[in-house]
């Protein structure tokens, strides 16, 4: 994306309760929130996880009680007792002709949010207007604004002023915002870690895992593929890098095969 485009991105982008708006998926889901807020209508929002469904239902119903799906029997009891409520994935909920019932019963105006398990058949006793939001991959725009706008708050959270360089950066969008969020953060954390830090981190990530009588080679990758990505990154070249991990260059080969999955790609020389 050209800097024009990324700076028309910007200036076109709305701020409503955090959920963030330049591509045109997005600006077009704003506008049918802003039709919802005032039609008084059920909605379903469905999307993947950390795509903005649940700002964007706060956002209609910015006084309704947030009610997660798994906690059946207070998700019933908040039906009984509020006009309005948000339904956070109800795909979890335990038995949804109940919960139907129950809606329907009290007249109880509902914003659910959901991935999909559910057919339109099934929702459309209760649900007037369905609502998709795209994964972040199909919104390019939306991924360079909230870059921009996890930056300012990953700075003023860690009390960071370094500049974002995004010259080598690959958005991470396997959670959509959530996975982008936590790796603006660590872009920031990873200048500051410490050895000990680092260790600590390790420490933790393991200590739950451990347990089997081949624990060592089974983390061991948690080491070699760090070690030679820098190494690749640093080195260019499979010669340098084996000579300088003190490696022979079969060793160093026969290391790339074993962790293949993390493709690993060196020039030969």
């Amino acid at each position: 994306m050209t800097a024009d485009v990324v700076e028309a991105a910007v200036i076109t982008a709305v701020d409503a309760t955090n959920f963030l708006t330049a591509s045109s998926a997005s600006i077009e889901a704003f506008k049918t929130a802003n039709l919802l807020k005032g039609l008084g209508v059920n909605a379903m929002i469905f999307g993947e996880r950390g795509t903005g469904k649940l700002t964007l239902a706060r956002y209609i119903l910015p006084h309704a009680p947030v009610l997660d799906a798994n906690n059946f029997d207070e998700l019933l009891d908040a039906i009984e007792t509020n006009r309005e409520v948000i339904i956070h994935r109800i795909d979890d909920v335990a038995n949804l002709k109940r919960l139907i019932e129950t809606i329907l019963k009290y007249k109880t105006r509902v914003i659910a949010t959901g991935g999909g398990r559910y057919t339109q058949e099934q929702l459309d006793d209760i649900f007037t207007i369905r609502l998709a939001l795209p994964p972040l991959s199909e919104r390019d725009e939306d991924v360079h604004v909230l870059i921009e706008a996890f930056v300012k708050e990953a700075r003023v959270t860690l009390g960071k002023s370094e500049p974002f360089d995004l010259e080598d950066f690959v958005p991470d969008l396997s959670e959509n915002a959530i996975s982008l969020r936590r790796q603006v953060y660590l872009h920031y954390l990873i200048d500051a870690i410490s050895e000990n830090d680092l260790m600590g981190i390790m420490e933790r990530f393991m200590v739950d895992k451990m347990g089997t009588s081949n624990d060592y080679r089974h983390f061991l990758h948690l080491y070699e593929v760090p070690l030679i990505r820098a190494g690749i990154k640093r080195f260019k070249s499979q010669l340098q890098l084996a000579d300088k991990l003190g490696l022979n260059r079969n060793t160093l080969r026969k290391k790339i095969a074993e962790h293949s999955a993390y493709q690993l790609e060196i020039k030969e020389s």
